[in-house]
């Protein structure tokens, strides 16, 4: 490959796959709707073009994609928008790629595994339990049938410089400040969290090997008992001021006012039955697979989370 395009490059996966792009030499384009922010995370590198627009416009897709060798789809719509949205976006860069020849490799999450409370490997049946994993399994269904080749990587919840719209930032960005933060769930279970730069690292390596196309692949990440998980974060930010448990039925209050709280209810299934990703099939691929610690990630991510609060002073 010699030059591709990553779509949402200035949310959390997106970031990272650029960064893990540039970091081998690769020409990249940079794709995301607000240009300030493609310029502050990515101005000055030589090796990427940055293009902002409307991923649905068709002209700013196609000046997105056009010349590259393959597309990294890591859009992130807000939850309110993916009946609408997802799969307009999905058709019609398979409609590109497939008179292109041009790989497609899609940042995925596990909501298409459904309500499984248990490990799931690649193989597991899916049987989408939320309106929002039958949408992820619409897409993963529709890239594998197309002609294009394509690459489906799973992906647990994840945290890192950017990751802004995720659970765990939720909590980070008041602690980082001193302010009294929320944790969503319960923080009595182990949930199971990935460093958005640990899985930019494994979704790069196996999209520059052809064999590991037209399948799905899982990326696990750290397990975590959400009390053990506080600990950690009250050790790295020194915050004095505790953290608020937020459960399903307050969500349930908050989506009376936020369309995007609304739309979060269905999905706190996996916070009280986390579903856990089973990637024996990576290990065995990527020999070298192994996440980087809780206490390492959180440290990068704080920081990352620091420098952004003083440039907004």
């Amino acid at each position: 490959m010699k030059q591709v395009t990553v779509l949402g490059a200035t949310g959390g996966v997106g970031y990272a796959l650029t960064k893990e792009l540039l970091s081998r030499g690769m020409e990249v384009v940079a794709f995301a709707r607000t240009k300030s922010k493609l310029t502050a995370m990515f101005g000055g590198n030589k090796k990427v073009q940055l293009i902002s627009g409307d991923v649905l416009k068709e002209t700013d897709l196609l000046a997105a994609v056009r010349g590259s060798d393959a597309v990294y789809h890591a859009v992130n719509f807000p939850y309110q928008q993916w009946e609408e949205k997802q799969m307009v976006c999905l058709n019609r860069l398979i409609a590109h790629a497939e008179n292109t020849n041009m790989s497609l490799i899609l940042a995925d999450n596990i909501y298409a595994y459904g309500d499984k409370d248990s490990y799931v490997a690649e193989t597991s049946k899916k049987e989408p339990s939320t309106k929002k994993g039958t949408i992820r399994l619409q897409m993963e269904q529709q890239l594998l049938e197309s002609t294009t080749p394509a690459l489906i990587v799973h992906l647990p919840d994840l945290y890192g410089p950017y990751a802004v719209n995720t659970l765990l930032h939720e909590t980070l960005r008041n602690a980082v400040v001193g302010k009294k933060a929320n944790y969503i769930g319960c923080p009595t279970i182990k949930r199971e969290f990935l460093y958005t730069l640990d899985a930019a690292k494994a979704i790069v390596d196996l999209s520059f090997q052809n064999r590991v196309y037209n399948q799905v692949w899982n990326v696990s990440g750290v397990t975590i008992r959400g009390e053990d998980l506080l600990q950690l974060i009250r050790k790295e930010t020194r915050t004095t001021k505790g953290f608020r448990v937020v459960k399903k039925r307050m969500i349930r209050l908050l989506g009376i006012l936020s369309p995007q709280m609304r739309e979060l209810v269905e999905m706190m299934y996996l916070t009280e039955r986390p579903v856990y990703l089973n990637s024996e099939k990576l290990a065995n691929e990527l020999d070298y697979w192994q996440p980087t610690s809780f206490e390492v990630g959180l440290r990068e991510t704080i920081k990352e989370l620091r420098n952004e609060s003083i440039q907004s002073l």
